[in-house]
């Protein structure tokens, strides 16, 4: 059976998705629609009676029909994740496959160092089961839990025996390499270095976790945006870094947001359960533009929050520094709790 309607692992970012940096590095079969649809981060659309060569052009990944399969013959996709991550859910959405959805599905992950090859995949390569062969509907988000602990770099999609998908999330927490952060400076905010958005005034428009994303956004869409306040408080996000560590920089971007910037910032910080500190205090902000700000680096910080005045959207938040020594021993004693 599928999971609740709306499941807590939502809240943790799809790092199968294009824009966290995820490929589908593999298929054995997209005769219909091409795999690379599958981590496309906007959702799935459909245009009727629009058909190509080899029929009804599909938004999804879509195989041909098996003729004499077994109850066990199954077409696949393999999806590396942006980052290595403990997995907490996965959606398989069927949107818009209505006579050609795959009844069953089942998703199995791996973890692998390096750059593996495709053959080094399918050859030498463990895969463990994190969700059971399962049921699943056609035209809808079809979540499934995850029940591990362990980190994961590539995960598996096998469709039972054929049919169409329009998009796989995976739903996770990223785990930083220890190797790349300990003594190095780094964005302490950023999804690929462990950092998650944790709480959020409003997400209206677009989801926070977009501001943590690698690279630059290309366009207001790929930025976090809040819907208009009507009264005298103000909108904000919190954010729990890669680990402790002190800030001597942050980037807030408003690049593409015109008419809907907001008018200030200002980052708070604290340590733990600690009170919370100024960081950066009250700063006018400018539309469409990445405004590079110091900061003191003075205090350590595990959490920090962006308040912006009144309402408005953002594209990205950096927050540059160092970890502390014991941010550093933390960050390793996530990753050799998650082997």
């Amino acid at each position: 059976m599928t999971g609740a309607a709306n499941p807590h692992f939502l809240s943790f970012p799809d790092l199968a998705a294009r824009t966290a940096g995820g490929s589908v590095v593999w298929a054995n079969d997209d005769l219909f629609a091409e795999r690379e649809n599958l981590i496309t981060p906007k959702p799935a659309e459909f245009r009727p009676a629009t058909f190509g060569h080899k029929g009804q052009v599909y938004d999804g990944w879509e195989t041909r029909r098996r003729r004499g399969a077994t109850a066990q013959d199954c077409d696949q996709a393999i999806v590396r994740l942006g980052v290595p991550a403990i997995v907490r859910g996965v959606v398989v959405d069927t949107a818009w496959f209505t006579g050609n959805y795959p009844p069953q599905v089942s998703v199995e992950a791996a973890f692998v160092e390096g750059y593996p090859s495709v053959e080094e995949l399918l050859e030498n390569t463990v895969w463990i089961t994190i969700v059971e062969r399962s049921d699943v509907n056609g035209d809808t988000r079809n979540p499934f839990k995850v029940n591990s602990s362990r980190r994961w770099t590539h995960v598996r999609l096998s469709i039972y025996p054929d049919g169409g998908v329009a998009r796989f999330r995976v739903h996770g927490e990223a785990l930083p390499d220890p190797r790349f952060a300990d003594g190095l400076p780094l964005d302490l905010a950023a999804l690929e270095n462990g950092g998650r958005v944790t709480a959020c005034s409003n997400m209206f428009y677009s989801s926070p976790n977009n501001l943590l994303l690698p690279g630059t956004a290309r366009t207001m869409g790929e930025g976090w945006e809040t819907s208009r306040r009507r009264d005298a408080g103000n909108d904000w996000v919190q954010v729990r870094l890669a680990g402790q560590g002190v800030l001597t920089a942050a980037e807030l971007d408003t690049s593409y947001f015109l008419g809907n910037a907001p008018g200030q910032g200002r980052l708070m910080g604290r340590d733990g359960d600690g009170d919370w500190f100024e960081v950066l205090p009250i700063t006018d902000l400018r539309p469409d533009t990445r405004h590079r700000l110091l900061l003191d680096g003075r205090r350590p910080v595990s959490e920090a929050r962006l308040d912006i005045y009144p309402d408005g959207g953002m594209a990205r938040l950096r927050l540059f520094g160092r970890l502390t020594d014991d941010g550093a021993r933390t960050v390793r004693e996530r990753w050799d709790a998650s082997a």
